[in-house]
Parts: structure tokens; C-alpha cells; sequence
């Protein structure tokens, strides 16, 4: 697997898959790029698809320092660097829609088209899950916490006809430190303030069932973001990129066409 070496010498992995324009793909906290294995052949026809695995996580170091959402998007640029690519589009879920919120602020310049999908403005302008979720994602048993994750991610009615492998509830390989990190660093994101200043063409996605990144942060984003789409999912939980392909996909394909023609 490919790597790069960032400017704190921490080794990248990353990815790269499909033709086309290039679009990076964002993974969610504690995630490497099998995030994405579910549906990655959506956007693989028409576009050329790179993901990393995020420090902490996957084929890439693990180093035993603080993570930040901003380092988290420098790491991507080194990827890009590596690439060679100058401009991109970015379409990040959970966490990975922090770190496209840190990309589309702190390197502008290098985005031509911007997807949030499932995630917040963070601090205190955004809204916290219940904590009744919290409490069920810390139970003692870890069985019982994977089950209220999984539910928390699906419905049950796609759970009961998909019965796994599920590539979205975490790297298991990640020692406990970086795994404290990463929720660290999406704890402590805070793009509020800044948004306005986003210049790229924005969608907004969010599933209406969404109980762990609350489907409440989806319109404060759409907001604050100028010109920002925004396109509810009926019925998805968290991973509505998933369950609900069928209508996820293809909206982010329309939207990124419609917005940044292909060349």
C-alpha cells in the first residue's frame, strides 16, 4: 500500500481507485478507508476515488501525540501533495465532514467542490447526542455497546437482511491511545465561527433518523455555510451513505456534476 510522509514525519497510507476527476472520501472517527467499502464503487466509474488511512489508524503510523481535526486535514494535503492533485472535491461523513470543514477553511484553495454528510459544526453551537446514547456506547459488556453502535449506525430493518461484515464501527487494530485521540480531536472541533467564510459549493447530507451526530446539526450547517444544499434522508441513521445508497449517491454525484463539471 502506498505511502506518504507528512511534515511531522508520520507515514500516510492512502488509496486511490477508480478514473475521473479526483474526489477524497472521509472516513469516520477511529475509521480507516474500509469506511468506504460499501460504497465505493458508486463514485469509482466516473471519478478517481482517494482515501486515507487517518493517522492513528489502518496502514498509517500511530504516533502517541495529540490529533486535531486540522492535523487530520494537513495530512490529507501531504496525499494530495503526493498526488500531485491541485484541486479536488471532498466528501466526508462523521468525523471526516470535521476534517473536510478544516480542509475547505484552511486549504481553500485546494477544493473545488465540498459533501458534509452526517456531522457538526462542533462546540458549543452544535448538538450533542443524548446522554442516553453516550451512556449506551460505554457499557461494561462490549457486546452489548457493538450492538447499540450497530443501531445506532442502521436501521433494524437492514440490520435483520445485512448481516455483516460491517466496515464502519471502527478500526479494531488501533491501540487504546490513538483510538482516545481520535475522539479527542472530533471532540474538540469547533469550525463554527469560521464557516462563513467557506467558499466552495456545499451539500449538506444527513439522515432524518440520525441519533449519534444528531440530524438537528444538518439545517445549523446549511446555514451558516453560504449558498449551502441541504438534502435530509428519510428514515437513514447515521450511516444513510450506506442503507440508502440508492438516494445518497446519487445525489452527491448530481451535485458534484452539477456544480464542477467534469472535465
Amino acid at each position: 500500500m502506498p505511502h506518504t510522509k507528512t511534515s511531522d514525519e508520520v507515514r500516510i497510507a492512502y488509496q486511490v481507485r477508480g478514473d475521473g476527476p479526483p474526489l477524497v472520501l472521509l472516513a469516520g472517527q477511529a475509521n480507516d478507508h474500509h469506511w468506504w467499502d460499501g460504497v465505493r464503487d458508486d463514485f469509482t466509474a466516473s471519478r478517481s476515488t482517494i482515501t486515507i488511512d487517518y493517522r492513528g489508524t489502518g496502514e498509517s503510523d500511530k504516533p502517541h501525540q495529540p490529533y486535531s481535526t486540522e492535523r487530520f486535514a494537513d495530512d490529507v494535503v501531504a496525499v494530495l501533495d503526493e498526488l500531485a492533485v491541485d484541486r479536488t472535491d471532498v466528501y466526508g461523513t462523521s468525523m471526516g465532514g470535521r476534517v473536510a470543514q478544516c480542509l475547505a477553511l484552511h486549504h481553500s484553495h485546494r477544493l473545488r467542490a465540498l459533501v458534509l454528510g452526517c456531522t457538526s459544526p462542533g462546540g458549543q453551537h452544535g448538538i450533542e447526542r443524548s446522554s442516553e446514547v453516550r451512556r449506551s456506547l460505554v457499557q461494561p459488556n462490549p457486546v452489548d455497546a457493538r450492538q447499540a453502535l450497530l443501531q445506532l449506525m442502521y436501521t433494524p430493518a437492514w440490520l435483520a437482511t445485512h448481516p455483516g461484515p460491517y466496515y464502519t464501527l471502527g478500526d479494531q487494530s488501533m491501540p487504546t491511545y490513538a483510538r482516545r485521540g481520535h475522539l479527542v480531536a472530533s471532540n474538540r472541533h469547533d469550525a463554527w465561527d469560521a464557516l462563513p467564510a467557506i467558499l466552495a459549493p456545499t451539500l449538506v447530507l444527513h439522515g432524518t433518523e440520525d441519533l449519534l451526530n444528531p440530524t438537528a446539526n444538518a439545517p445549523l450547517l446549511a446555514a451558516r455555510i453560504p449558498g449551502a444544499r441541504l438534502e435530509l434522508i428519510q428514515g437513514a441513521r447515521h450511516t444513510y451513505f450506506e442503507e440508502r445508497r440508492d438516494l445518497a449517491s446519487p445525489l452527491v454525484l448530481e451535485f458534484l456534476d452539477q456544480k464542477v463539471p467534469l472535465q
